[in-house]
């Protein structure tokens, strides 16, 4: 079951604690788009093997889906990749846990004005999604190209406080990631997730670049501390990790769902 909801009016339409308690029913939160129809397809197989219900609430943006499941509104969200979940618990206190791995969905750099990277002229505008670890994820592949060099190319959450030397004078613009897509038209280059970039017609073959196969960015079903080992949560997980799932991933995203658990 798919429930649509306005992130921003979460607070009034999903009490505190109001996710279902019996391991024969969850919620599960999930960032719309694509990877709300993979999480069906698993949420389809858990019914099927194990009588469980499980109820999918989609958001809009990348924060609230972590609110939602601390306050206890949802039993678990999948959406987020490990280094953003840590960024969080570290920025907000939450207690999270994870429960099992899902996909690497990799990033890319995307322009409607230029066809390369050599192209790219100085002094280019750049827009880079802004939450914590996505924006470091686009500035090390920067820093791995030559492109720029970072103070530290290990700091998973650089900003652009951290470049060290710019010698093509690029402009960065950091840009809430939901709304990277909209605002392509008006940069020179922006690096935008999977979850927003398939949406929005893109694919890593129009990426200037990309992320391979060997990110570090696997993302994962996250639960409340605690919770990893409860039987519904551990259903939810064998149900995702399935080759249906991974069918309908490849179905959706071609080679750009790498199953993160295999």
């Amino acid at each position: 079951m798919r429930k649509t909801l306005l992130a921003t009016l979460l607070a009034s339409i999903l009490p505190v604690g109001s996710a279902l308690a019996d391991d024969h029913a969850i919620k599960v939160g999930t960032v719309a788009g694509p990877e709300t129809q993979v999480m069906e397809v698993a949420a389809e197989i858990a019914e099927r093997e194990y009588g469980l219900e499980v109820e999918i609430i989609e958001f809009t943006d990348y924060v609230t889906p972590n609110a939602a499941l601390a306050d206890g509104s949802l039993d678990a969200n999948a959406y987020q990749h490990e280094p953003y979940m840590r960024s969080m618990v570290e920025d907000r206190g939450y207690d999270f846990a994870i429960a099992g791995y899902t996909f690497v969905y990799p990033i890319g750099a995307y322009s409607e004005k230029y066809d390369s990277i050599e192209a790219l002229p100085d002094g280019a505008t750049i827009a880079l999604p802004n939450d914590p670890s996505n924006e470091g994820r686009a500035l090390i592949l920067m820093h791995n190209l030559g492109m720029l060099e970072l103070t530290d190319p290990e700091n998973l959450e650089a900003t652009p406080l951290d470049i060290a030397a710019n010698p093509r004078d690029f402009e960065f613009r950091e840009i809430e990631a939901a709304q990277l897509p909209r605002v392509l038209p008006d940069v020179d280059m922006a690096f935008i997730n999977n979850t927003f970039a398939q949406p929005a017609g893109l694919t890593l073959d129009d990426a200037l670049i990309k992320e391979g196969p060997e990110s570090p960015y696997v993302n994962l079903i996250a639960v409340r501390g605690g919770d990893e080992e409860r039987e519904a949560i551990q259903q939810l997980v064998k149900s995702y990790q399935t080759e249906e799932v991974e069918a309908k991933a490849e179905e959706l995203f071609g080679a750009q769902a790498v199953p993160g658990w295999k």
